[in-house]
């Protein structure tokens, strides 16, 4: 029979702590939810407008349920209240709007988006969400892979929404193009829109090397998700995401200089490179954009932006302050966007310029709140990235990988913004109010309202729940559960 002490060399190992069912149920709906949002239009692709419809009403209704159910602890005061203030306001519109039913219509899309990502926000913790995310991700990149593939095998035709063979007017309507063969046409994935799969691509490349950085478990095959991000990130061929990236590239840069510096004063330098490299690469964009969009395969004009955007602001100039009313994305039904922008024959559904959207529909009171809503944002999820976790007189923890998503994601939107409206709807306004929610409400990794709910999930002690910044240290890799003190 075996003898053990109780001498650690000897001791048997502590088993890793369980998770509940319930809570593994709870992180499997997160990832559907934000699945949800970041395969975009592709249910509507797939099943059609009601149907597609009823499942995002029906996923946030569900959410409310839980949320009411699990009652995980919040704290009020620090939700984002400029988030809060901006879906406020465009509620407000209905009051003046031309087009009420379609502001009540995508009201109602902005209240689901909003209490989703602040649901996922909620019962999360931060390493869970970003897991959580990379699932998401994995669903998206695999589903676009495979659907691409099929169309090409099997159909061996490019195909419309719902699976329609048939040949279109305009090539802009097709679902997929059966171009996954023909190197180097574009890629369409589930979303059916290169400019759509490129910023998620590339979304995928930063979440799967966040994930890598952690030490998450199964590297090798978070590396052959990177390889597939990245061949669809170059397929989609997106002059946007291609910005993006270097934008990326940039803040993560800086980001890891700036977690270097070890005397006061030391960042000014690296603020100051900083700060020339982005004014110089925006005034050289400028001014080399005809070179620069030609050797990408676009115009000058970011293939017809220029015009839409004229348009636009003829609008807006008619009603500069409060604007025509909310409408995200615009409804193609209504008289009033039912051709009035025609892109390839195509009614066009946004301004392609979040800033120009905005301005339209809520005029400039609306572009300062939504501004409000970035800038807080990007600051705090930069001195989230940059500022090593502190909330007692121990200087020395560690930097987390995990605390580079927010400002990446932030470079990401705020260049995607420059030529889509996106960043106003699905994942785009998700992930801003979900990641800014969660800085507020736990400003350290492993430190915050959700992981006192997982820990009390998992049975373990957990802090009091009004501890202004409860500790609940985890070390090591990022999926181990290890010693937590309190």
């Amino acid at each position: 029979m075996a003898v053990h002490s109780k001498h650690p060399a000897s001791a048997p190992p502590t088993p890793p702590v369980r998770e509940k069912t319930g809570h593994l149920l709870l992180r499997g709906w997160c990832i559907f939810v934000l699945f949800l949002s970041l395969s975009g239009v592709a249910w509507v692709h797939t099943f059609g407008t009601p149907v597609a419809a009823a499942i995002t009403i029906g996923a946030g209704v569900l959410s409310v349920v839980l949320w009411i159910i699990l009652r995980p602890p919040v704290q009020w005061r620090r939700l984002p209240w400029f988030a809060v203030a901006y879906v406020a306001w465009a509620t407000l519109s209905i009051l003046w709007s031309e087009w009420p039913g379609t502001t009540a219509i995508t009201l109602l899309l902005l209240y689901l988006t909003t209490i989703q990502a602040l649901f996922v926000g909620t019962v999360l913790t931060w390493r869970e969400l970003v897991r959580a995310v990379a699932s998401a991700l994995k669903w998206v990149m695999a589903l676009s892979l495979l659907f691409e593939l099929a169309v090409s095998v099997f159909v061996q035709a490019p195909i419309l929404p719902g699976f329609v063979v048939e040949k279109a007017d305009d090539p802009i309507e097709y679902w997929s193009r059966n171009n996954l063969f023909d190197w180097p046409e574009r890629l369409q994935g589930i979303m059916g829109n290169a400019n759509l799969l490129g910023p998620v691509a590339l979304l995928a490349i930063v979440v799967f090397g966040i994930r890598i950085a952690a030490g998450a478990p199964r590297r090798a095959l978070l590396y052959a998700w990177i390889v597939l991000s990245a061949f669809l990130f170059v397929r989609a061929s997106s002059a946007t995401a291609y910005l993006a990236a270097a934008a990326v590239a940039v803040v993560l840069a800086t980001v890891l200089l700036m977690r270097r510096a070890r005397r006061p004063g030391e960042r000014t330098k690296y603020y100051i490179a900083y700060a020339v490299v982005g004014v110089g690469g925006l005034l050289g964009l400028w001014l080399l954009r005809d070179t620069i969009f030609s050797a990408l395969g676009r115009s000058s004009d970011l293939t017809g932006r220029e015009a839409i955007w004229e348009a636009v602001l003829g609008r807006t100039a008619e009603r500069p302050w409060v604007g025509w009313g909310f409408a995200t994305p615009w409804a193609p039904w209504d008289p009033a966007f039912d051709r009035w922008v025609v892109d390839h024959g195509q009614t066009v559904l946004q301004a392609h310029n979040m800033w120009i959207d905005v301005s339209m529909q809520l005029g400039i009171i609306g572009v300062v709140l939504m501004a409000t809503v970035y800038f807080a944002f990007v600051w705090r999820s930069w001195f989230f990235a940059v500022d090593r976790p502190r909330w007692d007189l121990k200087a020395d923890r560690p930097y987390s990988s995990l605390t580079l998503l927010p400002t990446l994601v932030g470079a990401i939107l705020l260049v995607q913004g420059l030529a889509e409206s996106t960043p106003l709807l699905l994942w785009g306004w998700l992930f801003v109010v979900m990641l800014g929610a969660k800085i507020k409400q736990s400003p350290h990794v492993g430190v915050g309202p959700a992981e006192q709910s997982a820990a009390i999930e998992r049975g373990e002690r957990s802090p009091a729940v009004d501890e202004p910044y409860p500790v609940i240290e985890r070390a090591g890799r990022d999926e181990s559960p290890s010693k937590r003190a309190t």
